[in-house]
Parts: C-alpha cells; sequence; structure tokens
C-alpha cells in the first residue's frame, strides 16, 4: 500500500461522508434560512423558533434519504472489504 493509495482512499472516504451527509445538512441550512428571514421580516427574534422547523427538517431528510445513504455506505464498505486482500499484498 503506497502513500498515493492511502490518500486517494482517504479522500474516497470523505467524499462518501460529505455525500450522505449532504441531504441533512442541506436540509437544515434551507430551513434555517428560511425560518432566518421570516424573522428578519415579522421582527420576531426568538432563538427557540429556529430549533424545531430544523429538527424536523433534518428528520425528515434523514427518513427520506436513509436507503440511498445505506446503499451508499453499505458499497463503499462492500468495496473495501472485497478489495483489501489485493491491496495489502
Amino acid at each position: 500500500m503506497t502513500l498515493d493509495f492511502a490518500t486517494h482512499m482517504m479522500s474516497e472516504t470523505l467524499k462518501v461522508i460529505a455525500l450522505t451527509a449532504a441531504p441533512a445538512l442541506l436540509a437544515g441550512l434551507m430551513v434555517g434560512i428560511l425560518v432566518g428571514v421570516l424573522q428578519a421580516v415579522t421582527q420576531i427574534h426568538e432563538m427557540t423558533l429556529t430549533f424545531i422547523p430544523k429538527m424536523i427538517a433534518v428528520a425528515l431528510a434523514l427518513l427520506f434519504f436513509s436507503p440511498w445513504m445505506l446503499r451508499t455506505f453499505t458499497d463503499f464498505a462492500r468495496e473495501v472489504f472485497f478489495n483489501f486482500p489485493s491491496w495489502i499484498r
């Protein structure tokens, strides 16, 4: 296993992690921006008002995207485990 290969595998791992975390993070971001704009327009600056909608949005995103996220993780893990013997030679 060379340094280039280890760097490549680390970058692939980080790419899979970022790709699977993106739906939940983007849902929370979009709801946060929307609630922030609504708070600015209505001049209601309650800190707890943003928390519940973000939690609901992230939970719905995780519920909706969990099959895809699980498939992405298992495909990557399967690739790593099946190819590991050839990598350590």
